[in-house]
């Protein structure tokens, strides 16, 4: 399996934002995160650190 889990950092902790992703596709205005049973996620955010190997993307919110 080559899905990671994407999770919001707030505060410096990291939050669960979406399990099993296997997609990302950056918009004008964030990120589209699309998981391996279908669901999709919009976030005003961008990508702060990917760990592939932990099956982790991290995402920091934008304003």
């Amino acid at each position: 399996m080559c899905e990671a889990n994407a999770y919001l950092r707030k505060n410096g902790q990291d939050e669960l934002f979406l399990e099993s992703v296997d997609k990302v596709t950056p918009m004008e205005d964030g990120l589209l995160l699309e998981n391996i049973f279908g669901q999709r996620k919009t976030i005003k955010a961008r990508i702060r650190e990917m760990a592939l190997v932990q099956h982790k993307i991290i995402l920091e919110k934008i304003e």
